[in-house]
């Protein structure tokens, strides 16, 4: 890695270091890296493309680097963390550490609600003893809560119909799919991977 540390604490992170979930130090705003592309073309220098979310606001923006241009990398406390439950509009975690428990507001557990089930695992980053965002494994495992029937004539290649998975999120499923089934879904795009 091209990390390199500075004077006065901060840690200087390249492109090359771009990963969904670094949270970067951008204009005295923490912006999140939800996506990023690197991108070389034909003629002229290479870039990276990046959709970032402003950790406070919620603000998506798109933003262009050149490759190899250098950023502030946010310094964070990464902690292992468990769900337990949801307590009116606080999130709560368990430290895996030292047991204890953390209310996290919806507005940093954010589209990562959908996915959340209790006894789950997942990385939260905090700063100054506060979450500031978290980061969910690549895939979930959620039971399907409502599915239409399957009727033996839609066979069609490729079809799919909507089914409500345990968190209340709606996914395209397969029409084999049915009620009380466990699904494997994909967390950064919501898709559907797999019955298990």
């Amino acid at each position: 890695m091209d990390r390199t540390e500075c004077k006065g604490g901060r840690v200087i992170a390249t492109t090359a270091d771009f990963r969904n979930g670094l949270v970067i130090d951008m204009d005295g705003s923490l912006m999140r890296i939800v996506e990023f592309q690197h991108v070389k073309p034909g003629k002229g220098a290479a870039f990276v493309r990046t959709k970032l979310k402003n950790v406070e606001t919620g603000q998506v923006v798109d933003k262009t680097f050149r490759a190899g241009e250098k950023v502030d990398e946010a310094l964070l406390e990464h902690r292992k963390m468990q769900y337990l439950y949801r307590d009116g509009d606080s999130y709560m975690f368990m430290d895996l550490e030292n047991y204890e428990q953390v209310a996290v507001p919806p507005e940093v557990v954010g589209e990562a609600a959908s996915y959340l089930v209790e006894n789950q695992e997942l990385s939260v980053f905090l700063r100054g003893g506060k979450a500031i965002t978290l980061e969910l494994p690549a895939a979930v495992s959620l039971a399907v809560a409502k599915a239409d029937p399957w009727l033996k004539g839609d066979t069609s290649s490729g079809a799919t119909k909507p089914v409500t998975l345990e968190t209340g999120l709606v996914i395209q499923v397969p029409l084999f799919v049915e009620e009380g089934d466990t699904l494997k879904v994909d967390t950064r795009t919501g898709r559907y991977i797999e019955r298990v």
